[in-house]
């Protein structure tokens, strides 16, 4: 009895203890505060959140992950504060937290690795972090203020910086703005993360390269958000460097060869006029020019012949069946879901209103307000491929405004500026969208996704949909808007989206087209469009945007004005082979890169005359031509098995990065001795056959088919080889199968150059 008397009297003087000391604290901070005005008290929201993510605490790699690290939970790089202090003070009854002695609180011991910690030493006892953890509990570890003013503008200084390297620094300056009008200098607690592994940031926002290069920082504190470019070039003398490039033909160049000539770095030469022809007619037609062609153009004496020649590409009917193909890729018209009429009406409807010059928005407004027959209306096709609400939200705020909401369906948007709660308001907006199945006729009674036949698609009144964060229904109101406007729902959509105030879709297409013209977007990837993934070229972006809307969003001029600049038409080869000239963002010369699936097949049905086949397609049809990706499900045929051999997508994504024109060990195969390639070889009706039998000399033979494969003569080293070949087979048709197989496979059919 007596020990345990003891034992209470001893904890209720501790108790006294632990009270006069926190009170003597109290007097001893209200005496501080007298003595200081300015003297602020360490805020949960502004301090102790921005110390977690400084430390990486709250990282999805550490305590940020969905299941924790260690028992210890924290919201996703900071989204709920509320939540984080529970976590810290109130839970696991407080052994984080030690009140009496700061200093020995488990989140310090931790974080400086003074106890066994996984996540290694965050910080030291002389850095600021530590010093605002330890008076934040010192001044009672007060939770989150519901009041406290957020960050509204992150600013980071300079924004744009060039230095001459390699062992050049950046310090960069951070000044948070927030809500109430107050600014903070955050440099010291901002969170910086470079997009080159190779380039170092200190905790004080000191930019280091160890060579020369460009990179791009993002800077985060708090919800805010910047970023920052910089560039390191070789030193040397400011009066070396003398621009030599060509006159601008226009804003492009304006803006591409500023920013070179702020690098020292020269563009590479223009093209000569066959790599020229060849690079624009496979870019905007996908075809090949013919021998004639192209013999006629290099004959042409005038001095605007390249433009002439962009204006006659975009006249054809190809440039339509490419446009279709590329938006078939994204709006994923395939034959499962859709099925062969659905992707046939589709595809022919996108084809035309490419032929017909519709302008851009007009052909987005019809098929988001679409509804009806998918086989009457065809751009009703759009919401039978998308059947979820959530797939519908974000496949058409990825494919028609750029931005990639999908991390926002679990916690608020780490690199963008979505939140949880906007990403499933925006998802109502798609529920009440439903089918009538008229009939379908599937082959596979198991497979639930495959539809064969007509469907009606309809729009009904908004479906509840729970907000799993809250767990109340959501509000259906627009992407980074406020509410969802009166009358027909789709129309209303249709219109938002696409209308000149929303810059969004403006720009988002306008780096798709660049992309498709130029082989990489200002924007990569091409569908991300945020502010921590800034342009490669801002102002250039910007102009363009402009341009595009004041032209009535007219495609085939903004293509004729990126195909038309200086640009467009440099060599792929510089005479220097530094790092910065390489660097595609740059674009100091053409960017290389491999064909796609159709142009390469395409090609090889051009120089040997002799089709490829697609089941269920006419014979002759070219692969550009291809509506779906297999009209004849499991019968696919050669042209079908090299097409998704060398990359062309099965359109399951709503995405430019479900294509791949990577180089792979099975397409090096295809090409040496392929079924497909080796038929068309040996054909008896081919071009080959056609040659020899008008009784041409070896070298009429080597002209015309480097003429219609290369698009230029042979040189006379490759020339003189080919006639020795002749000479050596043991037939002039094996000599020419030989030869007719290495042009096919040669580099400057295959690759962009």
């Amino acid at each position: 009895m007596g020990y345990w008397q003891a034992t209470r009297t001893m904890c209720r003087r501790l108790r006294l203890a632990w009270l006069v000391a926190a009170c003597c604290g109290l007097v001893i901070a209200a005496s501080q505060a007298s003595a200081q005005d300015d003297l602020e008290l360490v805020s949960f929201d502004r301090d102790v959140m921005a110390v977690l993510s400084k430390a990486g605490c709250n990282a999805g790699t550490c305590h940020g992950n969905l299941n924790g690290k260690g028992g210890f939970f924290l919201s996703l790089r900071g989204q709920d504060p509320a939540a984080d202090w529970q976590e810290l003070v109130a839970s696991a009854d407080g052994r984080r937290i030690n009140r009496i002695e700061p200093e020995r609180s488990l989140i310090l011991l931790k974080a400086t690795a003074e106890v066994p910690h996984g996540g290694g030493r965050r910080f030291g006892r002389d850095d600021p972090e530590w010093a605002v953890l330890t008076d934040w509990i010192r001044e009672s570890a007060t939770g989150p203020d519901a009041e406290a003013a957020g960050v509204e503008e992150l600013v980071v200084e300079p924004a744009d910086a060039v230095v001459l390297g390699p062992d050049a620094a950046v310090p960069l300056s951070v000044i948070a703005r927030f809500a109430d009008g107050t600014t903070r200098d955050v440099t010291r607690m901002a969170v910086y993360e470079p997009s080159d592994p190779l380039v170092g940031v200190t905790a004080e926002g000191v930019v280091a390269f160890d060579r020369p290069g460009l990179a791009t920082v993002t800077v985060r504190y708090l919800r805010g958000q910047a970023v920052a470019r910089v560039a390191v070039v070789p030193p040397r003398d400011d009066t070396a460097f003398v621009w030599n490039g060509p006159e601008p033909a226009n804003v492009i160049d304006e803006e591409i060869f500023a920013r070179l000539a702020q690098l020292s770095i020269q563009p590479a030469a223009a093209a000569d006029d066959l790599v020229f022809l060849r690079r624009a007619s496979l870019d905007l037609v996908g075809v090949l020019p013919t021998a004639e062609e192209a013999q006629a153009f290099l004959a042409d004496p005038a001095a605007d012949k390249r433009a002439t020649l962009i204006d006659a590409l975009l006249a054809r009917p190809e440039w339509a069946d490419v446009w279709a193909g590329i938006w078939s890729d994204l709006l994923r018209v395939e034959e499962k879901t859709l099925d062969a009429k659905g992707v046939e009406v589709f595809h022919e409807w996108m084809r035309q209103s490419f032929a017909e010059g519709k302008p851009l928005d007009v052909f987005v407004r019809e098929i988001i307000a679409a509804r009806g027959s998918t086989y009457e209306v065809p751009p009703a096709n759009f919401w039978r491929a998308h059947r979820e609400p959530i797939i519908r939200g974000e496949t058409t705020a990825q494919v028609f405004l750029g931005a990639r909401i999908g991390c926002a369906k679990c916690h608020n948007h780490p690199f963008d500026r979505w939140l949880q709660d906007e990403y499933h308001d925006w998802s109502a907006v798609f529920t009440g969208i439903d089918y009538e199945i008229v009939k379908n006729e599937r082959k596979d009674d198991l497979d639930k996704h495959e539809f064969v036949g007509e469907q009606i698609v309809q729009v009904k009144d908004f479906e509840e949909r729970k907000n799993p964060r809250t767990n109340q229904p959501a509000t259906p109101r627009l992407l980074g808007d406020q509410g969802y406007p009166e009358g027909d729902r789709l129309e209303a959509l249709a219109s938002w989206m696409t209308s000149a105030d929303n810059r969004r879709f403006a720009r988002s297409q306008v780096n798709r087209i660049w992309f498709h013209c130029m082989g990489r977007g200002l924007v990569e990837p091409v569908d991300d469009l945020r502010d921590t993934n800034p342009a490669s070229h801002p102002e250039l972006l910007e102009a363009l945007t402009v341009q595009f809307i004041e032209s009535g969003y007219d495609v085939r001029g903004l293509v004729r004005l990126i195909c038309t600049s200086q640009v467009y038409g440099l060599a792929s080869q510089h005479a220097d082979d530094g790092p910065l000239v390489n660097d595609e963002r740059l674009y100091a010369r053409a960017i290389v890169g491999r064909r796609s699936a159709e142009r390469i097949l395409d090609a090889q049905v051009a120089v040997l005359g002799a089709a490829a086949d697609f089941a269920g397609y006419e014979e002759g049809t070219r692969a550009g031509e291809v509506a779906g990706v297999e009209k004849v499900r499991r019968k696919a045929s050669d042209g079908d098995r090299f097409l998704r051999l060398f990359g062309k997508p099965e359109r399951l994504l709503a995405c430019e990065c479900e294509r791949s024109n990577e180089p792979t060990l099975s397409q090096a195969l295809t090409l040496v001795g392929g079924p497909g390639l080796h038929a068309r070889l040996g054909d008896s009706s081919n071009r080959l056959t056609e040659l020899l039998a008008a009784d041409l000399t070896p070298e009429q033979i080597v002209e015309q088919l480097f003429w219609t494969a290369l698009v230029r003569p042979p040189t006379a080293e490759e020339k003189a080889a080919a006639v020795a070949a002749f000479a050596a087979a043991a037939s002039p048709r094996e000599a020419a199968e030989d030869l007719a197989w290495a042009l096919v496979n040669a580099k400057e059919l295959l690759f962009r150059n």
